[in-house]
């Protein structure tokens, strides 16, 4: 890894190494993946999407990388891309906002202590 890089860059080696060390749980991970992303109820474009915005939320850079690239093979447009990127920012503020619930409660059971 480069001292200036947060995080090192997906190789082929570093890939081998991960599988190699567990490879059973790999191979069922995959497969799940492969399951997850078929097409069902969700067309695979629309879960791409949805795997950009959460990607987003849990700051997994490997997986914006991977999952833009795959919704944009799926047919989903920058303009799709980055709406599921507003959306994910929402929920993630909305949720600061809402948990502020918890902080009030909080500070109104002190109170009556």
């Amino acid at each position: 890894m480069k001292g200036d890089q947060l995080y090192p860059e997906t190789t082929k080696e570093i890939y081998d190494e991960r599988e190699s060390l567990a490879p059973e749980m790999s191979e069922a991970f995959h497969n799940f993946g492969k399951a997850v992303f078929k097409d069902g109820a969700l067309s695979e474009k629309a879960k791409q999407l949805i795997a950009v915005a959460v990607a987003h939320v849990t700051q997994c850079p490997y997986c914006i990388r991977s999952h833009t690239k795959l919704a944009m093979r799926k047919g989903a447009s920058k303009e799709e891309i980055m709406e599921a990127i507003w959306v994910a920012s929402e929920m993630r503020a909305g949720a600061a906002y809402a948990h502020a619930a918890i902080a009030i409660d909080e500070m109104e059971s002190i109170k009556k202590h």
